[in-house]
């Protein structure tokens, strides 16, 4: 069985619309569209995209304002690498 290490960001960097660029402990750089996850209570005060900005990196991950966060592996698997 393959041992896998934790993954985390380490950096954000907001594009357009719903898109970050996300860079990740391992070195790795995605882009992550996070519209597709803006759904239920509180993740829909998000599409608003005033309120999507209002993010701040923690010691693993993205958290917004309002305590929304999402798993760093889930975000690691939906990106897309940066060329």
């Amino acid at each position: 069985m393959e041992h896998l290490e934790p993954i985390w960001i380490i950096d954000a960097d907001y594009l357009h619309d719903y898109v970050m660029v996300l860079t990740f402990s391992n070195g790795e750089r995605k882009n992550v569209d996070f519209e597709p996850l803006l759904h239920g209570k509180r993740k829909d005060e998000l599409r608003n995209r005033r309120n999507f900005v209002r993010f701040a990196l923690n010691d693993w991950t993205l958290e917004w304002y309002n305590g929304v966060d999402f798993a760093p592996e889930a975000l690691y698997e939906r990106g897309v690498a940066v060329s």
